[in-house]
């Protein structure tokens, strides 16, 4: 059984920082891509940012610059440091972990999600 747990979120003012982390645990052999998504009332669950096990990184165009995602292979840990938040960037933000390889097979997990409001 593998789980995604994320931690760090919580509510902070317009132009300040958090740091979300996600830790998956369980059985797992390697983990090809984590990423975090995020979803705000309303709208659809988008992409915010990927890094594979090479360390490669994509962004969304909205977070350029402002987040920085990284990855702890060794933890199986994946960490979103956002800055210069805005009032936009309140939402539910998902840990992904993609092409995890467990005993039997190679799956795709979800975390339970943790809040960002940014106050304006």
């Amino acid at each position: 059984q593998v789980q995604l747990v994320e931690s760090g979120g919580g509510l902070v003012q317009a132009g300040g920082s958090l740091r979300l982390s996600c830790a998956a645990s369980g059985s797992i052999f390697s983990i090809s891509y984590m990423g975090w998504y995020r979803q705000a009332p309303g709208k659809q669950r988008e992409l915010v940012a990927t890094i594979t096990s090479g360390g490669s990184t994509n962004y969304s165009d909205s977070v350029k610059g402002r987040f920085t995602i990284s990855r702890d292979k060794d933890k199986n840990t994946v960490y979103l440091q956002m800055n210069s938040l805005k009032h936009e960037d309140t939402a539910v933000y998902y840990c992904n972990a993609d092409g995890v390889v467990v005993d039997l097979g190679v799956y795709d997990y979800w975390g339970q999600g943790t809040q960002v409001t940014v106050s304006s």
